[in-house]
């Protein structure tokens, strides 16, 4: 499969070439990878899929599920010590990004099978949209947090640059055609929203803010979702304390190298606070994003 050339196509404000494939905006390798995926991808009726927009907590809900999906034995190995959380549960479209080969490949890796997408959720395979025991659990944020996440996160990783992405102009194409990478934020969010109203046995809908919030109460939630509720608190603690962000912060797999191609790891990890936003926007642009967020979110009764 390649992509047509014809797609409309921008150059983003960090200086990616997105094009525009199915309403949203992604580089070429990573349309491609979503074309196999779309066509190709069978479902298993005990699958888990993680999914989320960029820089709304996936590397966080991805070892919370790691540790959940091992289950309470008290000998398990400490997975997360040995390695990145994206070592264990791969972004489907991202796999030839991967600087080392994966624990497991995502066609032939056995069940219950634990992967990652951020593609929106009608780029889907059928085989999982139409499966009613296939689960996904969808994480999002609020959007002044998400954009001064993403726009730290590809300053970081392009650091050989003398200067800073200018803010403006990432603010600007944030709410003016949600010209980013999986872009647009509203409209990626609003579709796994709805569904999850449809079909709430089917898609979890978690928000970033609420598990920092009350992390007992989110983690307790995903669990018993996925089928594997805690046994009792300890089991809960446990986990909550081997995914809590500040330990993970400070593994060493997580400090330094990098398990995708031109991304540090410690890149994943770097403040994790809510209204860290306030730091960053002027009133201006918190203004902007606010009016683009109340249009959007206009009548779905969610709110961000």
């Amino acid at each position: 499969m390649e992509v047509d050339e014809e797609l409309p196509r921008v150059l983003s404000w960090n200086k990616d070439e997105l094009y525009q494939w199915e309403g949203f905006w992604a580089t070429p390798s990573i349309i491609k990878a979503a074309m196999i995926f779309k066509e190709t991808f069978k479902s298993n009726p005990n699958d888990v899929l993680l999914a989320s927009s960029m820089k709304t907590g996936s590397t966080w809900l991805k070892s919370i599920c790691v540790c959940i999906m091992q289950g309470g034995n008290k000998d398990e190995e400490d997975l997360l010590f040995k390695d990145n959380p994206h070592f264990y549960v791969p972004t489907i479209e991202g796999m030839d990004y991967y600087t080392k080969p994966l624990a497991h490949d995502l066609y032939t890796m056995s069940s219950p099978r634990l992967f990652h997408t951020h593609l929106p959720y009608r780029i889907l395979p059928n085989s999982i949209k139409n499966s009613a025991n296939c689960k996904i659990v969808y994480i999002t944020r609020n959007p002044k947090d998400t954009i001064i996440s993403m726009w730290h996160f590809f300053n970081y990783n392009h650091k050989y640059l003398e200067n800073f992405f200018p803010l403006e102009e990432a603010v600007d194409s944030y709410c003016n055609g949600g010209i980013h990478l999986y872009g647009p934020f509203f409209e990626h969010v609003l579709e796994y929203w709805e569904e999850s109203k449809k079909w709430p046995q089917k898609i979890l809908f978690l928000k970033y803010e609420d598990l920092k919030m009350d992390p007992k109460k989110e983690v307790a939630k995903i669990a018993f979702f996925l089928g594997k509720p805690f046994g009792n608190e300890e089991d809960l603690e446990k986990v909550l304390k081997k995914c809590s962000l500040e330990r993970l912060k400070n593994l060493e797999v997580n400090k330094s190298g990098s398990l995708f191609s031109n991304v540090h790891n410690n890149s994943f990890f770097r403040k994790g606070v809510v209204g860290d936003w306030k730091n960053h926007l002027t009133p201006e642009m918190e203004k902007q994003i606010d009016k683009v967020t109340s249009l959007k979110l206009q009548g779905s009764g969610l709110e961000l």
